[in-house]
Parts: C-alpha cells; sequence; structure tokens
C-alpha cells in the first residue's frame, strides 16, 4: 500500500486551490451582464435580433437578461448612466450623444426617416400635384406637439398642426382638422386596424424623408461594449448578414409589400437637430428605397 506523505497531500491541496481559484476567476470573463429593456412589440424584438447577430460575431459572451420594465426614455436613460442598465435603443438626438455612448451605425438602416401620408378616404387628388417641398406646405398636417418630427417639419416651414394625443390624431384627420398625417412607413397600415370605424387611407403618390438614425446606446463608462457591438455590426455588413436580417424583418418586409417606396416622388427635409457626427457619407449604412428590384 503505498503511503504519500505531508508533503504530497499539501501540494494536491495548492494544485486544487488554484484550479478552483483560476475557475472562479474566469467565470465573469465567460459571460458578462448584458441587462436591457423586457417586451417584444417591433422595435423590441427587431432590437434585440440585431443585437444578438453582432455580438455572435465577436469572442465576448454575455448573460443576456431581459429583466428591466420599459418606462419613458428620460428614466431609461438615467438608468443606463446609473449602471442599473446596459443597453437601449433610440432615435438619435443631439441630447442623447451627448448623455450617452451611441455605436453609429443605424439599426433600421435609415428607414425610420421616412414618411407617408396617412389621409382621409376620397381625399388624394388633393395630393397628387404635389412634387416639391413648396407644393407640400400648401397642406396641414397633424403632429404631436412634443414630438421631434414636430420640429423637423416646423423647421422646413410646413403647416403644422399641433395635438395633445396621438390616439386623438386620428379622429382629427378622419374630422377634417389637417390634411394628412405624417406616418413612418412602417406605421399606417397597423395603425389603420386599430381604429376601422375611421374613414382613413394612405397618400400613394409622396415619400419624405429626413434622416433620421436609429441605434444602440450604451453608458460612456461602457466602452468594451460599444466596441464589441459596433465591430460585430461591421462584421455582419461587410459579410451580408445584417442586409439579410434587415430584409427579412416582417416589419421591414411588410413596408416593402406595401408602400410602393421606389415609385414614390421624394421630397426631402433638412433635420436642424442632426448630431454632428452622423456617417452620412458612408453610403454602406444607409437604405435606397429606390434600388429595390
Amino acid at each position: 500500500m503505498a503511503h504519500f506523505g505531508p508533503r504530497f497531500h499539501y501540494h494536491k491541496w495548492l494544485t486544487s486551490s488554484l484550479v478552483i481559484c483560476l475557475l472562479a476567476l474566469s467565470l465573469p470573463s465567460q459571460a458578462k451582464p448584458l441587462r436591457m429593456v423586457s417586451g417584444n412589440n417591433g422595435i423590441e424584438n427587431y432590437s434585440k435580433g440585431l443585437l444578438k447577430l453582432a455580438l455572435s460575431k465577436v469572442p465576448a459572451k454575455y448573460d443576456w437578461q431581459e429583466t428591466v420594465p420599459n418606462t419613458s426614455e428620460e428614466r431609461m436613460v438615467q438608468m443606463l448612466i446609473d449602471n442599473e442598465l446596459d443597453v437601449v435603443w433610440y432615435a438619435s438626438t443631439k441630447n442623447l450623444e451627448e448623455r450617452l455612448l451611441p455605436i453609429r451605425i443605424p439599426m433600421y438602416r435609415g428607414l425610420l426617416g421616412y414618411r407617408v401620408l396617412m389621409i382621409r378616404k376620397g381625399t388624394q387628388a388633393k395630393f397628387d400635384n404635389i412634387k416639391t417641398l413648396e407644393d407640400l406646405r400648401k397642406v396641414s398636417l397633424g403632429q404631436g406637439r412634443f414630438w421631434a418630427d414636430t420640429q423637423v417639419l416646423e423647421a422646413n416651414k410646413l403647416n403644422v398642426v399641433k395635438v395633445l394625443k396621438y390616439e386623438g390624431l386620428f379622429h382629427m384627420l378622419d374630422g377634417g382638422r389637417f390634411d394628412a398625417y405624417p406616418r413612418g412607413v412602417h406605421e399606417p397600415w397597423a395603425e389603420m386596424q386599430r381604429y376601422p370605424k375611421l374613414d382613413l387611407d394612405v397618400e400613394k403618390n409622396l415619400l419624405i424623408s429626413y434622416t433620421n438614425p436609429f441605434y444602440f446606446f450604451v453608458s460612456k463608462n461602457n466602452t468594451e461594449l460599444a466596441k464589441n457591438i459596433e465591430r460585430g455590426l461591421r462584421i455582419a455588413i461587410e459579410d451580408g448578414s445584417f442586409t439579410e436580417y434587415f430584409m427579412n424583418d416582417p416589419t421591414v418586409k411588410d413596408v416593402i409589400t406595401k408602400a410602393n417606396l421606389k415609385n414614390r416622388t421624394l421630397i426631402r427635409l433638412e433635420n436642424p437637430g442632426l448630431p454632428e457626427k452622423t456617417p452620412l457619407e458612408d453610403k454602406s449604412l444607409w437604405f435606397d428605397p429606390y434600388s429595390l428590384e
């Protein structure tokens, strides 16, 4: 029967202890917490799917945690600053880019900057001769009083009727209080289904656009996460998986099927609130509706 002395047992204990310590130290680096909002509406689903795609391209591992209830944008931004949250996604503004760290790759490739007009049924003729921004100024447009869109429309000297409540805009349009209600190209068809008793339609010829990037944001202290998200998105752009993900999103497919984008007359607006570092020169980041087959 073999006999092992105290020195052997000490070395065995030391080796076991080192293994345990090394394992314990390696666990956090294997999967870092990634805290985000709970919920599964169209934008949340798209954002989370794109985030998973991006992070699948990099070696870093994250512990996915959808635990934070959705609340106001201001509250979510503060939670990010206070390290109660790791990532959010919003349309960019100068204010957001000053307070947070943006990943300046537009998640929707700029699609959310395109608008079609919701109108009353039977009023299409009022819009048939509109070809320019000057023509568009002759009709009245309904908007939320405090929306960023409203500031863009007013900066372009359009005739804006401001309303306090989102729901009220549909009823006021139906009642003839203004001529049209600009909506994101992904919005009007689902909205009309929610108000089937109202006499609403989508205008057939016009496409209004202004640059409106939608980004992932992290806190200014979380530079490692920002680098991993950006690196993963850029790899996805290069290997084609970003475009494939974008084009196969149900909301995007719905837009392309219903909105007839490439055959509309484009009216471009200036966005005075656009952050200076928006990557306008990188055409690979932006969707061109006139390139659709």
